[in-house]
């Protein structure tokens, strides 16, 4: 297994090197030269597997020579081991055709954990056996940055450096994050939107000197490896619900395109999704492009779903990639142009073919509240103000009815507890291992959105601990 740059001026390179580099040189995305594709007679023997099993099987032809089966499957179950339900990934049904996928019951109550405790065992186990260390940088909107930190503090390996927007988080998320005091962890509040702690970590990659000189690497959805450790979750849910013998349908409440890329790599891996719900809060760059290819950056603005305040979704230039046709010089032309003139007028043909499989939904807030008490109305269902997105999506869409809907339920109520005490009159109390998050010390630095004192920092926190 091979993989390649949407921008096609990068390497090819296998997949240990993909992980270690995150984005790659010429500042594209890495995607598989080919996708590995399973018979329908090679998904249904997969049904019913434990989730770590499913997991290494599907994730093992991503690998090529480079992780043996038996070490993936040792870091699938240890990934696993911890996680507060059974099946790691459990399906709640809302109702007759609607399927909430919990994907919250790893350690810090979100979706990212999935993928980012697997990461985290599988950068130890290329650096231990190549003897090296590397620095992490990541931004976050409110989710990544605490599971990356879960899964990489006190690696030996490993320093971590997280950009979160200052008082743009909700104040769990960002105590997930900050009150981890572990020597290798540090975490950057910028005076900015996600976006710019997005930008400002592109910039640290594209920063070659700095990029040697830290041995950089990346836990946001950049990195292949997140993308392709969400894959299994999917494929999960859709065998329960009778694939690769019947279609289904998901709906993702999205910001950084990430986890519905992963649902579309699951399409591509030959189970049969027919549709990819996308759920939007008011900062709804991608509904706007699946409803009138106007793919345009406009501010961010605050909302109650604080992991979808993004305006530029980076892993849309994976499937822009696959749109069209794979021609890394005319994505690396849209990218371009999209980074200049803050537009990106995407090729008829290529948002035909989105619009084909994709459809976009923008809820407000308000909206959001509303589908919260919904839910618990109708199914007595607690459910986030990211999840309601999805719910809501859902509902919306014309096809809903006629296949089963995977509702990508990303984060467990109670690290929006504002936001579920306005719908519902009360808030759901945090689990036992974080029940005295709010009496922890917290430690984070302020910092104005520029390059130069970020990277400043994150060099001193790596020097410190080399």
């Amino acid at each position: 297994m091979r993989y390649i740059s949407t921008r096609g001026q990068a390497a090819p390179r296998d997949f240990e090197a993909v992980l270690l580099a995150g984005l790659a040189e010429d500042g594209g995305l890495f995607m598989p030269e080919t996708w590995p594709v399973f018979t329908a007679a090679e998904w249904r023997s997969m049904r019913g597997l434990p989730y770590a099993e499913l997991a290494t099987r599907i994730l093992l032809p991503f690998m090529g020579e480079n992780i043996a089966e038996a070490d993936l499957a040792r870091m699938c179950a240890e990934s696993y081991a911890s996680f507060a339900h059974a099946a790691v990934v459990p399906l709640a049904q809302l109702d007759e055709h609607s399927f909430a996928l919990e994907l919250f019951h790893g350690p810090t109550l979100a979706f990212k954990d999935v993928a980012l405790q697997l990461l985290g065992r599988l950068f130890d186990h290329v650096l231990a056996r190549r003897g090296e260390r590397i620095t992490i940088v990541g931004a976050t909107s409110g989710d990544t940055g605490s599971a990356a930190i879960e899964a990489c503090r006190d690696r030996a390996a490993i320093d971590i450096v997280i950009l979160h927007p200052e008082n743009r988080t909700s104040e769990v998320q960002r105590r997930q994050m900050t009150t981890v005091l572990s020597a290798n962890v540090a975490n950057l509040a910028i005076q900015g939107s996600f976006d710019d702690c997005q930008d400002a970590v592109k910039a640290m990659f594209n920063d070659a000197p700095f990029r040697s000189e830290m041995k950089l690497a990346a836990v946001n959805s950049i990195n292949w490896a997140r993308i392709a450790a969400q894959i299994p979750y999917y494929a999960a849910a859709a065998l329960a619900l009778g694939a690769p013998d019947r279609p289904v349908a998901v709906s993702v409440p999205t910001g950084n395109f990430g986890n519905v890329l992963a649902a579309y790599g699951a399409m591509r891996m030959g189970l049969p999704i027919e549709r990819f719900i996308i759920g939007s809060n008011r900062n709804d760059i991608l509904a706007r492009f699946l409803a009138a290819n106007d793919m345009s950056a406009r501010p961010v603005e605050p909302s109650l779903s604080p992991s979808m305040d993004i305006q530029v979704s980076s892993n849309f230039e994976r499937l822009l990639f696959e749109l069209l046709g794979r021609d890394a010089h005319a994505t690396a032309e849209q990218m371009a142009r999209f980074r200049a003139e803050g537009r990106m007028p995407v090729p008829d043909a290529a948002w035909r073919a989105a619009t084909a499989r994709f459809a976009g939904f923008t809820l407000d807030d308000a909206g959001t509240l509303a589908e919260m008490r919904r839910l618990k109305h109708e199914s007595g269902y607690v459910a986030d103000p990211h999840t309601a997105v999805g719910t809501a999506a859902a509902r919306a869409h014309p096809g809903a009815r006629e296949v089963p809907v995977i509702i990508a339920a990303t984060a467990h109520p109670a690290k929006f507890p504002d936001a579920v005490r306005a719908a519902l009159g009360e808030a759901p109390a945090l689990p036992p291992h974080l029940a005295d998050l709010y009496e922890r010390q917290e430690r984070f630095t302020v910092l104005p959105n520029a390059l130069e004192p970020i990277e400043g920092f994150v060099r001193a926190h790596a020097r410190r601990n080399a």
